[in-house]
């Protein structure tokens, strides 16, 4: 396992462990998750990457160690405060009620609002204006419930921009869409990690983990890790076995492109 220095100015783990059930999944895992970085996690279905990214939200407890956001321990906190700092975004969502778009939106809003506040006007043009970034502008007043899951899964991260975090934690954040749409999520959240933002991603395609993060976090499910620059972390060895399968590395276009031997 490999290991980055935790630092008190943003979240950062000190010998972390995740479990699910009688599974270890996650063992000792110390690391800090800088601004202007985009982290990204790789592992098979199971590994926990979800777990984590949960864990790291203080959605769930650890199992052992300690999760801290500006050195304070996270579970310490209210999550009113943590919401003004950590934006979650699920891998799945499933909505208890029909609303429109900008509605849906909106919710992202909330925990910069007082109890019982209701949104005012720069709410909603904070709201349209990720809208906007998600190429939905002409769908806000459009239920939910008539859109495509494409088209939910963006409206969902128009949400997590319009509550402004400083920290992203998306599980994968690609679910559902297009390739023109992948790339175009993923073109923004590195956008704003170079804005000063912190960015931590589960993604499926080593490919675009590749193209778009700085560091790499394996996750190979059995409580094992590894953590480090992306030019260094993936490579054909590194992910065959962590997918147990043989990867290929190519180069395509300037690009190192991964896959299935």
């Amino acid at each position: 396992m490999s290991t980055s220095s935790a630092s008190a100015s943003s979240l950062a783990t000190n010998q972390l462990a995740v479990r699910a059930g009688a599974r270890e999944l996650v063992t000792g895992l110390t690391a800090s998750f800088a601004p202007r970085e985009f982290i990204a996690i790789l592992g098979r279905n199971g590994s926990g990457k979800t777990l984590t990214l949960h864990t790291l939200a203080g959605l769930r407890a650890a199992a052992a160690g300690t999760v801290t956001l500006d050195g304070a321990p996270l579970a310490t906190l209210p999550r009113r405060k943590i919401a003004r700092r950590i934006g979650v975004l699920l891998q799945d969502l499933e909505e208890s009620f029909t609303s429109t778009a900008l509605e849906s939106v909106l919710v992202g809003r909330h925990p910069h609002l007082a109890p019982w506040q209701w949104e005012g006007r720069e709410d909603e043009r904070i709201a349209r204006a990720a809208l906007s970034q998600m190429d939905l502008s002409d769908f806000a007043e459009r239920r939910t419930d008539t859109l495509s899951g494409g088209e939910q899964r963006r409206v969902a991260i128009a949400g997590l921009l319009a509550q402004e975090p400083e920290i992203y934690l998306v599980d994968e954040p690609t679910n559902h869409l297009d390739p023109h749409h992948q790339l175009a999520v993923l073109a923004l959240l590195r956008d704003l990690a170079s804005r000063g933002a912190s960015i931590i991603a589960s993604l499926h395609d080593p490919t675009l983990a590749a193209r778009f993060a700085d560091r790499v976090l394996l996750l190979f499910g059995d409580g094992g890790w590894r953590l480090g620059p992306a030019e260094q972390i993936l490579t054909g060895e590194s992910l065959s076995e962590l997918y147990s399968t043989p990867i290929v590395e190519l180069a395509a276009s300037g690009r190192r492109v991964f896959a299935s031997a």
